[in-house]
């Protein structure tokens, strides 16, 4: 993203004074700016002389970032990049990859809806011991409740792995085990010094062939982005920030990106995906998953994909650990 300076002639706001305030507090870009507590920074700027000033251009800048977007493309260069390096990564669930004709696709950010206690952890877990165990891929973590359990995912790479988990148990099991990169976060400022690290790495990986990292889950990303949304603006240019960065890893990089979002109540009691309108466009798939109370069996349904018609749906079980 941009050097704060070099937004100064087109934003008379961002001056020489607010540059040296952001940068009394190691802020000199725009990326710096959104990896920051905005809350902290306001409070700072309460203390300055110039202070309604300051909180002018923290205001601009939230804007700015609220704006951006990725670049122009073509027709072609569009199917030409959907064609290309895009591997599509089984799930594990039979039902999910017939519907997704193959499972979750690299270079796609896809949302997984549900209730509580619908079964969104368990995919999510599952998910990542098929990754580690059938695409031998790196899969990066993002545990925001404790609900990581690496006895559950020990269970499913011996379910995946069949025979050969009991013919090399240990040698399996620490091969998956070894491919499952795990974070504890709590916060989105957590969430984006994660991400940028990971963005680093995958960049020192370019010209080199297939990047090790194929899988990015958060579960759930709802829990990071709710408590923010509460600052106006500044939340909801965190939360697109967010989702700008998510993007941008899943095309550079061909990664699949899975976040897990919650449900909260809708007009006539009905449910509805959290984080409202704005993060609805965010994500490139949609998928709605509900759960039976007291069976194995779920359903998942289609909700937006950019090459499948909304409403598709099927049935999987989820393994008991």
């Amino acid at each position: 993203m941009a050097p704060l300076r070099s937004l100064e002639t087109e934003y008379p706001i961002i001056d020489s004074n607010f540059q040296n305030f952001c940068a009394s507090h190691g802020i000199f870009s725009v990326e710096d700016f959104v990896l920051h507590d905005l809350y902290e920074l306001a409070a700072f700027a309460e203390q300055e002389p110039t202070s309604e000033r300051l909180k002018e251009g923290i205001t601009r800048v939230l804007a700015i970032i609220d704006n951006q977007h990725q670049p122009c493309l073509n027709g072609m260069e569009l199917l030409e990049d959907a064609m290309k390096n895009k591997h599509v990564l089984s799930t594990g669930f039979e039902g999910v990859d017939l519907l997704l004709q193959g499972g979750l696709r690299e270079g796609l950010l896809t949302e997984l809806v549900g209730p509580s206690s619908s079964g969104k952890t368990q995919f999510c877990l599952q998910t990542a011991a098929n990754v580690a165990v059938k695409h031998a891929g790196r899969v990066v973590y993002f545990d925001t409740g404790n609900s990581f359990s690496p006895q559950r995912i020990a269970h499913f790479v011996g379910k995946i792995s069949g025979s050969a988990f009991y013919q090399a148990k240990d040698k399996v099991l620490q091969k998956a085990m070894s491919n499952i990169v795990y974070h504890s976060v709590f916060d989105i400022f957590t969430m984006f010094d994660v991400l940028c690290q990971l963005e680093f790495e995958l960049r020192s990986q370019m010209g080199r062939g297939r990047y090790l990292v194929q899988l990015i889950i958060i579960d759930a990303i709802s829990s990071l982005i709710t408590p923010v949304l509460g600052g106006g603006s500044q939340g909801r240019a965190l939360m697109i920030s967010a989702g700008f960065l998510l993007k941008k890893l899943a095309d550079e990089y061909n990664v699949a990106v899975l976040v897990i979002n919650h449900t909260v109540g809708g007009e006539g009691g009905i449910s509805k995906p959290a984080l409202g309108e704005s993060w609805k466009s965010v994500p490139h798939v949609r998928l709605l998953l509900s759960h039976k109370h007291g069976s194995n069996i779920c359903n998942i349904s289609i909700l937006k994909h950019p090459s499948m018609a909304s409403g598709k749906a099927a049935k999987f079980v989820i393994y008991e650990a």
